[in-house]
């Protein structure tokens, strides 16, 4: 793994979920949510899209994106439901994330 600055990830919120965003250069990378229905009195939340565009890629921002989004679930206690398959993919990497993956 190559030494990188620190990449600064906004968290973006909205009454119907919210969105992790990297800017840099007049672009934008994303990885939105939505609110999902409780299961059990455990809040839930939906990974529905990552998007990062060409001018970016390469760089690991959508990894970064999906590491905001779970340490903001463990953070709130959210469960995730990954519906974006870069999140699904990411979730299959990363089994010690199971703690935040919903059922």
């Amino acid at each position: 793994m190559t030494d990188q600055p620190d990449i600064a990830i906004a968290h973006e919120t909205t009454g119907a979920g919210g969105r992790f965003v990297y800017r840099a250069q007049g672009a934008e990378a994303e990885l939105t949510y939505a609110h999902a229905p409780a299961v059990g009195g455990q809040k839930r939340v939906s990974a529905d899209h990552t998007y990062v565009p060409d001018s970016m890629r390469g760089q690991g921002l959508a990894g970064k994106l999906v590491d905001a989004l779970i340490a903001s679930a463990r953070e709130q206690q959210w469960q995730v439901i990954p519906r974006c398959s870069y999140v699904v993919a990411a979730f299959r990497r990363h089994p010690e994330w199971n703690d935040v993956l919903a059922e």
